[in-house]
């Protein structure tokens, strides 16, 4: 009968991490090599990897791979999706003339 309460709800558990340690100045020096390292270009920046990502998910895909093939694109479907909307309005009008007037 006690199982269950209306006014003594469990909240659920917080999460609460506490690093065991933390060096701000070790993380400081880090952040300042690497700074350097971009400066003198020794290291690659996430912006040079953009061009590389760019299209992998598409490639990765089998649908859209074809779909690209076959030289499909966003306005081809927008497009076409429009072209569905026209057509299902002129109909519904149709019906309603024929059937409601």
């Amino acid at each position: 009968m006690a199982l269950f309460s209306f006014y003594n709800t469990r909240k659920p558990r917080q999460f609460d991490h506490k690093p065991i340690y933390y060096d701000p100045r070790k993380e400081a020096l880090d952040e300042k090599i690497s700074k350097a390292k971009k400066e003198m270009g020794l290291e690659q920046s996430e912006e040079e990897y953009k061009p590389n990502i760019k299209g992998t998910f598409v490639e990765g895909t089998s649908h859209l791979r074809k779909s690209r093939m076959k030289g499909h694109d966003s306005r081809t479907r927008t497009y076409t999706n429009v072209k569905l909307l026209v057509f299902v309005v002129l109909l519904l009008v149709i019906f309603w003339y024929i059937f409601i007037k």
